[in-house]
């Protein structure tokens, strides 16, 4: 009876090693990431069809770690719907759609989330000639914001906590939300501040919609993946904190060839394997960082690229700055 047993369970577990993520993804030598409908800075498609954003980026650097090659990606649009039940299901291998980090969703949902890669709060947009000037305005007014997200729980919450009464307008994703505001369907529109600055670029009357002073809630952003693959959540972790690590230790695509060549600082030598071995543990090869920042960069220049200075958005780092420079972003070291 010991001896079947021990049997069964050995091909047990051979049949989950044969099926792990990682195995999957090299075997297809594509990731299949989940992303937003479009949201621009985190996921969204240019003119030409190329999805960008940071979020992407959080996925062609998986994708440059397991198979050496940034562009082996495919974009999966998921709405805050079918964000979740597409990765428990297995149509994606990631989610990586400006998603919330809760407590329920991490212990409930069959997934785990790998790090913040976007510290946000909820916030609300008005038009200027409204007369709100802050969330206390908001007796009476109609508000958008979009089913199934945290956002919708925060609204219930904050007001019911504050006693002000408010119409909720609820729509299936945010550009359906960001729409019904742009066309007078509500007096004001609450999400995640920073895709309420993506989506108020895109609107018709853009120049007349602000932002209220008040935040209402935490929230970290980050990629998920199913529970119970631990390999496969180790490697999208470090794949993000390879990229922060980076940019605190200045190591960018532009430096990182001469970095890895000549560098004496040994937080540069872990990070790019000059010293010891990095990439068995993970299932990986040795150079898996360095592929990541040679062909999306650190965490600092994927900001700059979609969110900062050097987008149409031009967001402040704020508290996305590195824990060096005052901020939340810290990396756990490699090492």
């Amino acid at each position: 009876m010991l001896k079947q047993f021990a049997i069964a369970s050995s091909l047990f577990f051979i049949g989950q090693a044969q099926a792990s993520t990682l195995d999957q993804v090299q075997q297809r030598d594509r990731l299949y990431c989940g992303v937003t409908v479009g949201v621009k800075g985190f996921s969204s498609p240019d003119d030409f069809g190329n999805w960008q954003g940071i979020d992407v980026d959080m996925c062609k650097a998986v994708a440059a770690a397991v198979l050496g090659d940034a562009s082996k990606v495919s974009f999966f649009p998921l709405t805050s719907t079918t964000r979740f039940s597409a990765l428990t299901e297995g149509d994606v291998d990631i989610v990586a759609r400006n998603s919330t980090w809760t407590q329920s969703r991490d212990t409930a949902m069959g997934i785990s989330f790998a790090g913040v890669n976007y510290y946000d709060g909820q916030g609300f947009l008005v038009m200027k000639n409204s007369g709100y000037q802050s969330v206390k305005d908001l007796a009476g007014a109609t508000i958008c914001t979009v089913e199934n997200s945290t956002s919708e729980l925060n609204l219930a919450d904050h007001f019911r906590a504050t006693g002000i009464d408010y119409k909720p307008l609820i729509l299936k994703s945010v550009n359906l939300a960001a729409d019904a505001f742009d066309h007078g369907r509500c007096d004001a529109y609450s999400y995640d501040l920073s895709s309420l600055y993506s989506q108020r670029s895109s609107m018709s009357n853009r120049a007349d919609v602000i932002a209220l002073p008040e935040l209402i809630s935490k929230e970290p952003l980050g990629p998920l993946v199913r529970e119970g693959d631990d390999q496969w959540l180790n490697i999208v972790r470090w794949s993000l904190f390879a990229m922060i690590n980076a940019e605190e230790a200045g190591v960018t695509q532009q430096n990182v060839d001469s970095m890895k060549k000549s560098s004496t600082d040994q937080k540069v030598r872990r990070l790019l394997a000059n010293d010891i071995p990095r990439g068995r543990a993970l299932g990986l090869n040795d150079d898996w960082p360095y592929q990541i920042i040679k062909q999306v960069g650190n965490y600092g220049e994927s900001f700059s690229r979609h969110l900062g200075e050097q987008s149409d958005l031009r967001i402040d780092r704020g508290i996305n700055s590195l824990w060096t420079d005052g901020g939340l972003m810290y990396a756990m070291p490699m090492r």
